[in-house]
């Protein structure tokens, strides 16, 4: 039987760590889960079909793109971004906060909202809570994020509480411009407060007591140390409710991603797979391989003989190698196919893993390899 969109039940627990299924207008998404990101309805250098077979069940979107090319009227009048990009699968929109608040000296910060100029054509903007939920809205995503600010790394805490109590604020107004009853549309609440505790707990506290779809852990992966991004975690992972969806946002390396499941979290999103690929820098269960390197010359094996992967089932290293040094689009789209494809195995085996209730062990087995830089 079909559940209802926003409906999540974790069949499975192994320690912290859950396996769980969130319900959506456009399918059902498996947990953990990784989501590719499309920031303009696409995600670079694939189709729809080749994130299909990469494993992927949901991807990202983002708001503050997409409202400034090609418009959210516009892709409302072709039916919704699913129509638009052909994608029959869930989808999750960022809110844009993180890309509004990048722009620095080129916006201004209101209580009612963010005034900001467009990196396109230095054309004026304002985003507003409810702005932002009704782009959303026109975009017909299956899950929207709420307008928040991300404040900057190394914010002092009166900087850190005062953006914290502006995001609150934004959060209620985002929930009453789409009540839990107005439609299929999920709607997540953003935790906040920095490097900062005390403030991570009150966000906790008042985020969730919201009565939003799933909680997002935000403002983590922006330059501080990964014991301290651990740190942060550790104590909020905790504090969020267990019978919703944990959604760490832009987060990111595999071996970050293994130990946050851990943790007790369930989604996760990253420009990290896609960039990589196209950089030449491809993930293995054996570390980091670039397939730049001389030594991928005249390698007839693949890239990960376990790999399931058009790329991996179908060329040689040095067939990558060679079309990766003469800059021939295809290497983008095999570097990325394979990339993605080991993301969602990754994510595959934590399930399975889960499951079996031996989810530290295969955190143990892992992570060291995962760890693992080109040429150590």
């Amino acid at each position: 039987m079909r559940q209802p969109p926003g409906t999540f039940t974790i069949s499975h627990a192994s320690g912290a760590a859950r396996r769980g299924v969130l319900h959506t207008a456009h399918g059902a998404l498996d947990t953990p889960a990784f989501m590719p990101v499309g920031t303009q309805a696409t995600v670079k250098s694939l189709g729809p079909d080749d994130i299909a077979a990469t494993g992927a069940q949901i991807i990202l979107g983002n708001t503050y793109h997409l409202r400034l090319r090609p418009g959210d009227e516009l892709i409302a009048r072709r039916g919704g971004l699913h129509t638009f990009m052909a994608w029959d699968r869930p989808i999750l929109t960022d809110s844009g906060g993180f890309q509004v608040f990048s722009l620095s000296g080129l916006r201004k910060l209101t209580p009612d909202g963010v005034e900001f100029a467009s990196h396109i054509d230095g054309s004026r903007h304002f985003f507003s809570p409810e702005s932002v939920i009704a782009i959303q809205r026109n975009l017909g995503s299956d899950v929207m994020m709420v307008l928040d600010e991300c404040p900057p790394y190394g914010a002092d805490a009166a900087y850190t509480e005062k953006s914290l109590e502006l995001t609150t604020a934004w959060a209620k107004r985002s929930r009453l411009a789409y009540p839990k009853d107005a439609g299929d549309q999920l709607v997540f609440g953003i935790v906040q407060g920095g490097f900062f505790p005390e403030l991570r707990a009150r966000s906790a506290h008042e985020i969730c007591s919201i009565d939003f779809d799933g909680i997002a852990v935000g403002g983590l992966s922006v330059g501080e140390s990964t014991e301290k991004m651990y740190d942060i975690l550790t104590g909020v992972a905790p504090l969020l409710p267990q019978g919703k969806p944990h959604y760490l946002m832009g987060v990111g390396k595999p071996q970050d991603i293994v130990t946050a499941i851990g943790l007790g979290v369930d989604m996760f999103d990253c420009v990290l797979p896609t960039r990589n690929a196209r950089n030449g820098t491809l993930f293995t269960w054996n570390g980091q391989c670039n397939i730049k390197k001389s030594e991928n010359k005249e390698d007839d094996a693949p890239i990960d003989p376990n790999c399931p992967c058009y790329a991996c089932t179908t060329f040689s290293r040095a067939y990558l190698r060679h079309l990766y040094m003469a800059k021939e689009l295809l290497a983008y789209r095999l570097n990325t196919l394979h990339n993605l494809t080991f993301y969602q195995q990754l994510m595959s085996r934590a399930r399975t893993a889960i499951e079996q209730n031996r989810y530290a062990a295969f955190a143990a087995a892992v992570l060291p390899a995962l760890r693992r830089e080109e040429g150590e």
